[in-house]
């Protein structure tokens, strides 16, 4: 009874998983989340490459505000120079261009629309400079002064249509669309509210003065085009944040790529291990290959060995030739016995010399009398042999 029981609810349950598995927690693979932090190499890497997080709406709105706010200070002045050049051009065609018997070179022609274009050239050369250098400072201040010519170079995955194609539908394409309609929108807008207040005297711009005209024109472009700015600027605020919101996304790394940066830039440490180990076994052998020509070895007795030889060819004092804590310390006793060099026990001293002296040092001056007697012991042992 109680087994048909057991049976039939194993019965039920059967179906239901054991463990229950997490698959995130096998995602990451090669490539993985990519949930860290960008490194400075990589953002370094980056720049070399022409990707910053950089907004040209920005530049263009901050350069149309000071070019407009330029233009309401010196419009004046401007305008006078305006009205100078039309005076200029409409009075003395037939002496600019030469017009004799109702004929006009093509030479001619040519150098008169060269003067012209000059001339205007001339009148609006602050404003643009203005503009100009506007852009350049506000480019400067998003990414700092750091030019590069690899946007410039060609690239063969840009050529591909089916890259194109892609490029086409991407989120990147899909808010510059956005961004288009929006500035659009912006411009219609604010041409509408400003014609829409002088609409009144643009429809009777043929009754003024050509003085009278210049000046209403100069001013509803001026409102028009400051209005149009602020607005522009805040559309650029919205853009430059997104670029920077994209860029720290692309540049976001995964675990894996982290791991693999620090492995080019610092070597591989199991390599980096294996160096050492390798290292350490080739200063061991020469070592240990030292120690038939040491005087005498220190002993703790069982932790510590140290071998000293004393030639006052090589230096005034006795050197450190091999030292070693437990295995190595009783190696060091081998070798040692195989060779005949005298073992002598001193904990004190042994313990000293193993933690302040370094291979390959001299002993230190307040060491010399403890190990003068140790060695003078050991000369005494080998005279009476």
């Amino acid at each position: 009874m109680i087994s048909s029981c057991l049976c039939s609810e194993y019965a039920d349950h059967i179906d239901e998983p054991l463990i229950r598995l997490d698959l995130q927690f096998f995602g990451e693979g090669e490539g993985g989340e990519k949930t860290e932090e960008p490194t400075q190499k990589k953002l370094t890497d980056a720049r070399k490459e022409g990707q910053v997080a950089k907004s040209q709406e920005l530049s263009n709105a901050v350069s149309l505000i000071f070019v407009f706010l330029l233009l309401r200070i010196v419009g004046f002045s401007i305008g006078t120079q305006f009205l100078e050049f039309i005076n200029w051009v409409y009075e003395g065609i037939p002496d600019h261009i030469g017009l004799t018997n109702g004929e006009v070179s093509v030479k001619d022609f040519c150098n008169y629309i060269n003067i012209c274009a000059l001339k205007m050239l001339l009148i609006l050369l602050p404003v643009l400079l203005v503009g100009f250098a506007v852009s350049i400072i506000v480019n400067l201040v998003q990414v700092k002064w750091a030019p590069t010519t690899k946007p410039l170079q060609p690239k063969l995955n840009k050529l591909s249509p089916l890259s194109g194609i892609k490029r086409l539908f991407s989120p990147e394409k899909l808010f510059e669309l956005l961004k288009s309609v929006v500035k659009i929108v912006c411009i219609g807008y604010m041409a509408y509210i400003t014609l829409r207040d002088k609409i009144g005297m643009i429809l009777l711009l043929e009754n003024f003065s050509l003085k009278e005209g210049v000046g209403l024109v100069l001013e509803t472009v001026l409102d028009m085009g400051f209005r149009i700015s602020i607005l522009y600027l805040v559309v650029a605020i919205g853009d430059y944040a997104y670029r920077r919101w994209k860029f720290h996304k692309d540049m976001m790394m995964s675990k894996q790529e982290v791991k693999d940066e620090y492995k080019n830039a610092e070597g591989d440490p199991q390599i980096k291990g294996k160096i050492r180990q390798k290292m350490r076994e080739a200063s061991q052998r020469r070592m240990m290959a030292a120690i038939p020509q040491a005087d005498v070895v220190i002993t703790n007795p069982t932790h510590f060995a140290v071998a000293l030889r004393y030639d006052t060819s090589i230096a005034p004092a006795p050197i450190v030739v091999a030292k070693g804590a437990d295995l190595i310390a009783k190696k060091i006793k081998e070798i040692a016995k195989e060779n005949d060099v005298e073992i002598v026990e001193n904990k004190p001293l042994a313990r000293m010399i193993y933690h302040n002296v370094e291979l390959g040092a001299v002993i230190p001056p307040e060491l010399y009398q403890a190990v003068a007697e140790v060695i003078a012991f050991v000369y005494n042992l080998k005279n009476k042999g």
